[in-house]
């Protein structure tokens, strides 16, 4: 044994040293430690702990940067292979769809024909992007910033309708107007919302049931077909639109007209492609059974927060009351911070517009300064609309599918942007516009389905913002079809780097200064300047252009 060995060395006056374990492992430590150990007197090097210390805690701040990087990049391999793999599966192979007797003629046949676009989003239980940030000190803090903004304004507002008027003014005029008439927005939304119950779910499962039976089965379902385009152009096209104008709603009861004629119009289209394909497919096949869903999957479909129809969706165990209440809560901060940014940035800025001279150099002013209320604007609508408005309705209805929206805000492109500004809308244009077009045409026009989904989308937003603000002026229209066009193509995905973080975020401030500014142009300059017995080209014409030379 060792032992033994260094006592007999010790007894024969060996000089050597003793080769215990004990040596060797001191031997092998570093001289900073024995140094450490040994210290003088046997005291403990307390200066030296210090220092030892501070290099374990600068190499580990070395190692985090490149540990996090190599994370960050086999996460994104591991989610584009998820991605992959759920592509592959959504399109079968053509060597699963024939046997291997068939012929190569066949198999390339089979390879260049286009499978129908059945297979569409899939649903999975996850949490909204912003709810796990929260989580973060650090991202909670720049909530706080904002909430601290919100309290600025309001004292800002108080204090100087204190210095004006010697007293505290509470009122919020503002308010009261853009949501009047509110007894008109919800008898028109119950009409519409009915409608939309009864009548698409009741003409789909008439033409599913003489579907089968039924020997002129195009005529049938041309029949059915001009139905349900009547009812979603006449009925929930033009009979909300009718009623916004008619009685003459102000721009915000006329925002949930339109927005939830749009919504339920998209609901309804959705309903049909997503079932219509599923009768067909039982009828070749020559099932007993026809898969009618039922009305309390269609009613459901109604209220959740998505516009992809499912037959079920994956839901979470209970709801959270006390999440609920913190999201209608945020929702209605949202509103109130709204109205101090207008109060406070917008109308003392275009109150007295039209007394000026339209001139390049108020327009470029007024652009910049408006680049601030548009930016926060643009914020609270994403915080307001897209997280805590839907999460609300989702928890009510235990949606456990929260992803409405990803991290757009880290967009290096415009055409990621576009995918993940606003991913409950971008899922419908995908799977219903860009995709069927695609199915129709062929894959060799990917550009013009681009396009085509870029002018549909374009067109409903100046549709929204027209009837809304009661005059045409599309601002919103041409930024969209020209600069937004441009930069899809040119800031697309191979765009990497930072610096083209920076210059999709300069655009973007950008465009909310140019609609900002000349939204409340026009607005004012019809207020101050108004025409008597208006022609229908009067409302086509700009008349911020002109308005100061009827001053």
């Amino acid at each position: 044994m060792a032992g033994e060995d260094c006592v007999r060395k010790r007894q024969s006056g060996s000089t050597a040293p003793c080769k215990t374990p004990e040596n060797e492992e001191a031997q092998r430590r570093p001289e900073s430690d024995r140094s450490f150990q040994n210290s003088s007197n046997g005291r403990v090097d307390v200066d030296h702990m210090i220092t030892r210390k501070m290099q374990l805690i600068a190499e580990a701040e070395q190692l985090k940067p490149a540990f996090m990087k190599e994370v960050d990049s086999h996460f994104t391999e591991f989610v584009n292979s998820l991605v992959a793999k759920s592509a592959l599966l959504d399109s079968s192979s053509p060597a699963s769809l024939f046997p291997a007797s068939c012929s190569e003629k066949e198999l390339h046949k089979a390879k260049n024909s286009r499978a129908p676009p059945e297979h569409g989003k899939i649903f999975t239980a996850r949490r909204s992007l912003l709810d796990e940030l929260f989580e973060v000190s650090h991202i909670r803090t720049i909530y706080h910033m904002f909430i601290a903004l919100l309290i600025v304004f309001i004292l800002s507002t108080l204090l100087v309708d204190f210095i004006d008027e010697g007293r505290l003014v509470l009122g919020f005029d503002l308010l009261v107007f853009v949501f009047g008439k509110f007894p008109v927005v919800f008898c028109t939304w119950l009409c519409m919302f009915s409608a939309t119950v009864v009548i698409p779910y009741n003409l789909f499962v008439w033409w599913a049931q003489g579907y089968c039976s039924s020997s002129h089965r195009v005529i049938h379902s041309f029949f059915y077909g001009m139905l349900f385009t009547l009812f979603q152009i006449a009925g929930l096209g033009f009979g909300p639109t009718y009623v916004a104008v008619s009685y003459a709603l102000p721009p915000a009861s006329r925002f949930i007209v339109i927005l939830e004629q749009v919504r339920l119009v998209m609901k309804a289209h959705s309903f049909i492609r997503e079932n219509v394909p599923r009768v067909l497919s039982s009828v070749k096949d020559k099932s007993s059974t026809v898969p009618i869903p039922r009305i309390s999957q269609y009613l459901y479909f109604l209220f959740a927060p998505t516009l992809i129809y499912r037959d079920n969706y994956p839901r979470n165990p209970t709801i959270r009351w006390g999440y609920v209440a913190t999201k209608f809560a945020q929702v209605l901060g949202s509103l109130f911070y709204a109205y101090y940014i207008f109060v406070r940035l917008c109308i003392p800025q275009f109150h007295n517009i039209s007394q000026e001279t339209f001139n390049l150099r108020g327009l470029v002013l007024c652009i910049f300064n408006s680049i601030l209320p548009g930016v926060l604007i643009l914020f609270l609508v994403f915080f307001a609309f897209l997280h805590c408005w839907l999460n609300a309705f989702a928890e009510m209805l235990r949606f456990a599918d929260r992803m409405f929206y990803k991290d757009w805000w880290n967009s290096t492109s415009y055409a990621n942007y576009y995918r993940t500004w606003n991913v409950v809308v971008h899922d419908w244009l995908y799977y219903y516009a860009y995709r069927d077009f695609l199915w129709f045409f062929g894959k060799k026009f990917r550009a013009a389905a681009m396009l085509s989904v870029f002018t549909v989308s374009a067109a409903v937003h100046e549709y929204v913002l027209s009837i809304c603000f009661g005059f045409f002026y599309p601002v919103l229209f041409c930024l969209f079809t020209c600069f937004g066009v441009v930069f899809n193509f040119t800031l697309n995905d191979r765009r990497k780097g930072p610096i083209w973080n920076v210059i999709m975020w300069t655009s973007l401030f950008l465009g909310q200064g140019v609609i900002i500014c000349l939204y409340s142009q026009e607005w004012y300059a019809r207020l101050y300047c108004p025409t008597e017995n208006p022609t229908f080209l009067d409302y086509l014409k700009p008349r911020s252009w002109s308005c100061h030379t009827k001053m």
